[in-house]
């Protein structure tokens, strides 16, 4: 059971609420394997982890790392410096917009040149994790090993411009481009990631070294980057939250992450008592 974070098992308060939290417990006690898969860092998606009350492993950062909350790696997925420094000198115009993260949990994690134009987007994300920003001019001197990933954030409008600039021709064959979008808050995060990764080929890895079949693969999500995921799914879900272009794709429809659509999407596979508090 694949279960997104944000927008999904979060609620709009970022809570995880008592029903949804009760019926992931229940999966669990019924020796269901429940994996979060997030487009956040490790770290950051940690907490949210820990609060199920159980052992379990997270596939964080769109796929590019697998993980147990006890900090055992499977798998890394880095986007290669080189790669990172061609994206960074393609990509000036968006300097502002630009984040690159590392696979380390000191200062230096996150590395941004300033804030000015992210303050506005993603100031609560800064916030909470300005203990592991460095600040960095030009950004590419924080390329001293390969990143995790590359990030553009800002408005829709203006990260649809980032995306176009990322087609360009060159990079085709190198980076996979993902993007989530949130319009309530007019926040658009692009993830820049190394060629073939993304949730979808995280999730189908850790299957198939489990011994899980792709039909017995419950996905549930709620954005563009959990297209991968949900696709490779055997059985996927997708969220009453989501956007009408998402909800079109033929996905079961659960109810919205302020309605506990993650406790409907398994009530609908375990039975009624996966609700219960």
């Amino acid at each position: 059971m694949a279960i997104d974070i944000d927008g999904t098992l979060l609620n709009p308060q970022f809570q995880i609420s008592d029903t949804d939290l009760a019926a992931l417990r229940r999966a669990h006690s019924e020796d269901v394997e429940v994996i979060l898969v997030t487009g956040r860092r490790h770290t950051f998606a940690l907490p949210i982890a820990q609060q199920l009350g159980f052992d379990l492993w997270l596939i964080s950062s769109n796929g590019a790392v697998t993980r147990s909350l006890s900090g055992e790696t499977f798998h890394r997925d880095l986007l290669p410096a080189a790669t990172c420094r061609k994206l960074c000198s393609a990509m000036q115009d968006f300097r502002g917009n630009t984040v690159l993260t590392f696979d380390t949990e000191v200062k230096g994690a996150i590395v941004l040149e300033h804030m000015q134009e992210l303050n506005a987007s993603i100031q609560r994300w800064l916030e909470k994790n300005m203990q592991y920003i460095d600040f960095v001019i030009p950004i590419e001197k924080s390329l001293t090993a390969d990143p995790v990933q590359a990030m553009f954030c800002g408005p829709i409008p203006r990260m649809q411009q980032a995306l176009a600039a990322l087609r360009t021709p060159g990079f085709e064959n190198d980076i996979t481009v993902l993007r989530t979008e949130y319009p309530i808050r007019d926040l658009s995060i692009v993830d820049v990631l190394n060629q073939g990764c993304s949730k979808g080929h995280a999730l189908k890895r850790w299957a198939n070294h489990r011994g899980i079949p792709r039909e017995q693969v419950m996905a549930i999500g709620d954005n563009y980057n959990d297209i991968e995921m949900l696709a490779y799914a055997g059985q996927p879900f997708i969220m009453g939250n989501a956007s009408e272009e998402l909800r079109g794709n033929g996905w079961t429809v659960t109810l919205s992450n302020d309605q506990n659509g993650v406790a409907a999407a398994i009530e609908q596979v375990l039975g009624s008592s996966a609700v219960t508090v």
